[in-house]
């Protein structure tokens, strides 16, 4: 049975609840607990969207005050001197101050984030709890969720160093014992697949962030969950072999931006991997061509069979969205048209799938 899952949700709001709920938090309107109340009512009703639209496999994670960059930083407490707590235990007006403190301004490729700030002497720690809070709360809920880290390789790369020059690289060995503590309370909480976004595999790497992929993935290897390592907004190019051959229990491939890779990717991915194909733009889901997509993921049925999994080709925060239309329900489409070609493939003799053969 091919699965229908998402790699991340629209978090905004149907009337940019998100937006306002935080300007009101700075102002001094709204308190901690009320903000809070906000985040859980959108994760509320964004999970019953996408379950709604059919998708198996929610995601858990993906859901950020500013930006997933920064929610990670704190979970990692990587936080400024200046605006640490004298506890050290981060609250939300910490979260609100690191965003004001950071000086440096990166790029979640098309996307602003708050690049990390990095010391030559860095340390790691465990500190902040959304990711398990977050879980709990889709499980109480009824969900089966697959929670979203960001990969410790692509957050270092988004980092930059302060004061003395160093190799960012020196940092990944401090960082990585962090990952399997992730990993193990997740599976504490009854969790069986975790999804690692490492998006820097579509670049031109280094040779030595190709050689640190592969050194620390055998580590994480190691670590509790099924993993299932993500990676989009391009094709996998010279970095294909690389990421196919890490020893992870799923890659998810960006089809739309890269269907040229197609046959290889599907010759290459070890036979006892699951491979997650983004047939759907998660940018721009208007332009669906379902035909063609039908016939994809019909051949990737016939190869892989339950070891296809099918999603947007990136998490669903990057949609175009013209004045006057809904995020939410275009990232809700872009659900079901996944659905659709999950339908397609595990029961092709229904009558729904037969009808949407015919529109095709």
């Amino acid at each position: 049975m091919a699965v229908a899952h998402s790699l991340g949700f629209s978090r905004i709001g149907r009337d940019r609840e998100l937006k306002k709920a935080r300007e009101a938090f700075c102002l001094g309107e709204l308190d901690e607990a009320g903000l809070r109340a906000v985040g859980r009512d959108l994760r509320k009703a964004q999970w019953a969207l996408q379950k709604g639209a059919g998708i198996e496999l929610l995601p858990a994670g993906d859901f950020a005050w500013h930006d997933q960059v920064l929610t990670h930083s704190l979970m990692f407490g990587v936080i400024p001197e200046h605006v640490r707590p004298a506890d050290g235990k981060a609250t939300l007006q910490t979260l609100f101050d690191v965003a004001r403190a950071v000086s440096e301004r990166g790029q979640w490729f098309d996307t602003p984030c708050l690049a990390p700030e990095f010391s030559v002497d860095q340390q790691f720690q465990l500190g902040w709890e959304q990711l398990f809070e977050e879980v709990q709360e889709a499980q109480e809920l009824g969900h089966s969720v697959k929670p979203v880290v960001i990969g410790p390789l692509t957050y270092l790369w988004l980092g930059k160093t302060q004061g003395a020059d160093f190799d960012k690289l020196d940092l990944l060995d401090r960082l990585l014992p962090l990952y399997g503590q992730i990993f193990q309370r997740l599976a504490d909480l009854g969790v069986e697949w975790v999804q690692i976004d490492e998006p820097i595999l579509v670049l031109d790497l280094p040779q030595a962030w190709k050689n640190a992929f592969e050194r620390a993935y055998n580590l994480i290897q190691r670590d509790p969950l099924k993993k299932l390592l993500a990676t989009y907004f391009g094709g996998l190019e010279e970095n294909l072999g690389l990421a196919a051959n890490l020893p992870v229990d799923g890659l998810h491939f960006d089809l739309v931006h890269a269907p040229q890779q197609f046959p290889t990717i599907l010759d290459r991915v070890p036979g006892y991997k699951v491979l997650s194909l983004g047939v759907v733009n998660g940018r721009d889901s208007a332009h669906f061509d379902l035909e063609n997509a039908l016939a994809t993921v019909q051949h990737a049925h016939e190869r892989l069979g339950d070891r296809l999994w099918l999603a947007p080709s990136c998490p669903l925060l990057h949609e175009r969205v013209d004045p006057g239309e809904n995020a939410l329900a275009l990232a809700a489409q872009t659900c079901s048209q996944v659905t659709t070609l999950a339908q397609a493939v595990n029961q092709p003799h229904a009558p729904n799938v037969q009808a949407t053969r015919a529109v095709a």
